[in-house]
C-alpha cells in the first residue's frame, strides 16, 4: 500500500487533472436511489472531490476523506470544506452514514485487507445504509505499474462479503468513463447493510 500512496503523493496534480472531469452520473444516480434524501454520505477515498461536489449540489451532506495529504489539500479547496486525511483501515465511525461511496478507491487494498475494511464500512453505516464500490473487472491482484490493485468479479465479490452481513443489492459492468481508457471494464456494486 505504501508504494500506491507514494504514487498518488508524487503524481497528485496529474491524477487530479486526469480525473476531475470524469462524469460518474450513472453510478451516482444509481447509488442515490438507496440513500435517504439529504442523508450523510462518506466519500471514502474522494480524490479531487469531484463526486462530493455533485452530492452537495444534489442536497446531501458529505464527509470526504483520502489517504494522500496532497490530494486532501486540493479537495478541501475545491469543495470549500475540510477533507480529512484518513487511511481506509482507520475508519472507526459507528452507525453514522446513510451512504458510503468508494469510487475506484478501496480497489487499492489487498484482498485480505479489503475483507477487514468491508467490516469497518458495515459498522460505519446506519441500518439500511448503502455502500457503493467500483473495481477493475477481473481476477487479478497485485502491482500494476506503481499501484496495487485488487480486481473484482461478481463471484469474487460474493466471497468477499460472505459473513459480513452485507446484502449485495446490485452489480453491473461498465466501461471506463475516461476516453483514453474506454476499453477498460469496471465492476460496480451496491451493498446494503
Amino acid at each position: 500500500m505504501t508504494r500506491t500512496l507514494d504514487y498518488y503523493r508524487d503524481n497528485a496534480s496529474i491524477y487530479i487533472q486526469s480525473t476531475l472531469g470524469c462524469m460518474m452520473d450513472a453510478a451516482i444516480n444509481e447509488f442515490l436511489k438507496y440513500v435517504e434524501d439529504g442523508g450523510l454520505i462518506l466519500d471514502f477515498g474522494c480524490g479531487s472531490g469531484r463526486d462530493s461536489k455533485i452530492f452537495i449540489q444534489k442536497g446531501y451532506e458529505i464527509e470526504a476523506v483520502d489517504g494522500t495529504e496532497e490530494i486532501c489539500k486540493f479537495a478541501s479547496e475545491y469543495l470549500n470544506k475540510e477533507v480529512r486525511h484518513l487511511y481506509f483501515e482507520d475508519l472507526d465511525d459507528i452507525s453514522k452514514y446513510d451512504g458510503i461511496w468508494a469510487c475506484s478507491s478501496v480497489l487499492h487494498l489487498p484482498y485480505e485487507n479489503l475483507k477487514m475494511v468491508i467490516g469497518l464500512i458495515y459498522r460505519a453505516l446506519k441500518p439500511g445504509g448503502a455502500f457503493y464500490a467500483s473495481f477493475r473487472y477481473g481476477d487479478a491482484e497485485g502491482m500494476r505499474g506503481e499501484r496495487y490493485f485488487t480486481d473484482m468479479t461478481e463471484s469474487k465479490l460474493e466471497k468477499l462479503v460472505e459473513g459480513s452481513k452485507f446484502r449485495v443489492e446490485k452489480t453491473w459492468v461498465s466501461k471506463d468513463v475516461r476516453l483514453d481508457r474506454s476499453g477498460d471494464t469496471w465492476l460496480n456494486a451496491i451493498l446494503i447493510k
